[in-house]
């Protein structure tokens, strides 16, 4: 009985399948190099995959006869999660950034925020700004939120408003940009 090198089934959502027990079905084998070698035996691919030290995988089992190729498990396997790692790397790198000013906040650390805001548009990233009130701020609720839209025309040459002043329970108001 010949024995290959995976430590178990692939995962239920892989659709191939190793194969380690002989028989007599005929099976369609792809060399290791990508070369048809034809219509043989699953004994005698086993026997050739064994000698060149790879595993046989089932790649179209759905075909009549099916598909095997020869390849080596463990390094497919491998391949395939690094490709999957930076597929999800590049895919999710863009995310919402926030900046909090309050109404007390001075005019050279607005500033200061407004640059930390452009930078993170120009790197294609949202920016929620907030404009936080506590105690007694709560009474000027109304006036201070005309803040947040002289901010959010500051940075109108990079960014456009994805979704505009609006009021989030009690203390918070916000607006999103969006970069262009």
């Amino acid at each position: 009985m010949a024995f290959s090198r995976h430590d178990g089934p692939p995962p239920s959502d892989d659709r191939k399948r190793v194969i380690d027990r002989p028989s007599d079905r005929q099976i369609r084998l792809i060399g290791d190099d990508g070369t048809q070698v034809g219509i043989v035996s699953v004994r005698e691919a086993l026997a050739l995959a064994m000698e060149k030290g790879l595993d046989l995988v089932e790649i179209a089992p759905h075909l009549d006869p099916p598909t095997c190729k020869m390849l080596d498990w463990g390094r497919h396997q491998y391949q395939a999660t690094k490709k999957r790692h930076k597929a999800q790397k590049g895919s999710g790198s863009k995310k919402r950034k926030e900046i909090q000013i309050r109404p007390k906040t001075d005019t050279h650390d607005l500033e200061t925020k407004l640059r930390h805001a452009q930078r993170f548009l120009e790197g294609g990233h949202k920016v929620m700004v907030s404009l936080i009130f506590r105690g007694r701020e709560l009474n000027y609720i109304e006036q201070e939120s005309v803040r947040l839209g002289d901010f959010a025309k500051k940075l109108e040459s990079l960014a456009k408003i994805e979704q505009p002043v609006k009021r989030e329970g009690r203390n918070r108001v916000t607006v999103i940009l969006a970069p262009k």
